[in-house]
Formats: C-alpha cells, structure tokens, sequence
C-alpha cells in the first residue's frame, strides 16, 4: 500500500508535520517494504489555496492514504472526491513512527476537516498587523 505522510523532512526519521497543505515535505511511503520517495510541497508558499493545491499534487500521485496531524475543509474535500482517505496522527514523532502506527491501525480515519481554514498559515488571534486594532475606543 502506498501511503504519503506530511513531514518537515526528507527521510522516514524526519519529524512529521501536523500541517497538510503547508507541510515542507510529503513522504510516500510502501507500507510492506518502507521504500519512499520524500517530494517538496509546491503548495507550502501559495499566496492562497494551498490546501486545494497540494490535495490536487497528492491526488495526481495515486496513493491509497494520507497520515497527517491535521487537514482543513478545502484540502479534505479535494482528497475525498479523489477517493483518498486521511488518518490523523497526532502523537507526532517520526514519519517511520507515522507509518508503523497506520499499519497498526492505530490511526483515526477522519469523516471530514480537523481544523478550520487557513490553519496552517498561523492565521487567526493577532490579525490586527500593528494597526492598534482594538485600542483606544472608550
């Protein structure tokens, strides 16, 4: 079975990534021998739909399933329409560790996103960009 596993690295004992489309790295991976091919995300710089964009690059690559630490809404719909489904690994560890815990079926097979848009580009609390947003208003 060919699985890809997001990753900040290039080989099976590189940290895995928890983001999907912002992730450095993908690792494909043959579940039986351990063989991998370690793929740069063309997506990880996008100015936006980044999660789409690497749905599409995994899709075009064929492989049985996704282990990551997390996937948003755009991303998961992409990978579902494609027929892929996405495991969550959340203890982290290794991408070798990611493997070993799908094969064991320890993994959680997810109906859907795990995060809201535009997780993986550190979005949200703070958006105010210096413009004292929220100060002064009495």
């Amino acid at each position: 079975m060919k699985i890809l596993v997001t990753s900040t690295g290039t080989t099976l004992d590189a940290a895995m990534s928890p983001i999907f489309g912002r992730c450095p790295s993908y690792i494909f991976v043959d579940t039986e021998t351990l063989a991998f091919e370690a793929l740069s995300n063309p997506a990880m710089g996008a100015a936006g739909g980044a999660g789409i964009q690497a749905a599409q690059f995994i899709a075009q690559r064929g492989v049985d399933a996704i282990v990551s630490g997390n996937v948003g809404p755009n991303a998961y719909g992409v990978l579902n329409s494609a027929g892929i489904p996405v495991y969550l690994c959340r203890q982290g560890g290794t991408v070798r560790q990611a493997v070993e815990a799908f094969k064991a079926g320890t993994l959680e097979q997810v109906g859907g996103s795990n995060v809201p848009g535009h997780f993986g580009t550190g979005g949200g609390v703070g958006r105010g960009m210096g413009r004292g947003m929220g100060r002064n208003r009495f």
